[in-house]
């Protein structure tokens, strides 16, 4: 019952810091098609960073401590190659997160150094790889 109970929250952690990966781009494609320091600017920087600090990094926190504890209390996880796989994939999520970040900051400090196909590009990198870790996860394929 415990590993359910913990499972449970680890997957509506993921949920909720997946939302954030999902719609943080989106608000950026938006965003820069804004003047800077405009009232628009300053309203898609607040959502921005309300989604960022009160929704994806909690998320991505709690994320992380109810994977650990799942992987401690079953070790034997890390010696699947698929499992291997997923967690380097999260990796690159994780990446993602802080990249995200980086381009907020460039939002906030006034810059517009991307294009806006830029961002409707990079929008798609959560996606795939939310895809590939459910793929994953659910087929456990075998690769020895």
């Amino acid at each position: 019952m415990f590993y359910d109970i913990i499972k449970t929250f680890h997957i509506v952690s993921v949920i909720s810091w997946m939302v954030g990966l999902l719609y943080l781009p989106r608000l950026f494609v938006y965003h820069n098609d804004t003047k800077n320091f405009s009232t628009m600017d300053r309203t898609f920087q607040l959502m921005e960073y309300r989604l960022l600090h009160y929704i994806m990094t909690p998320a991505f926190l709690l994320t992380y401590f109810f994977g650990f504890i799942l992987v401690l209390e079953y070790r034997y996880f890390i010696y699947e190659v698929y499992f291997l796989f997923k967690l380097f994939l999260v990796f690159l999520l994780t990446i993602f997160h802080f990249y995200l970040s980086i381009l907020y900051k460039d939002f906030k400090k006034g810059y517009r150094f991307k294009k806006t196909k830029f961002y409707r590009i990079i929008n798609e990198i959560p996606t795939i790889l939310m895809i590939l870790i459910t793929l994953l996860i659910v087929v456990k394929p075998d690769f020895n």
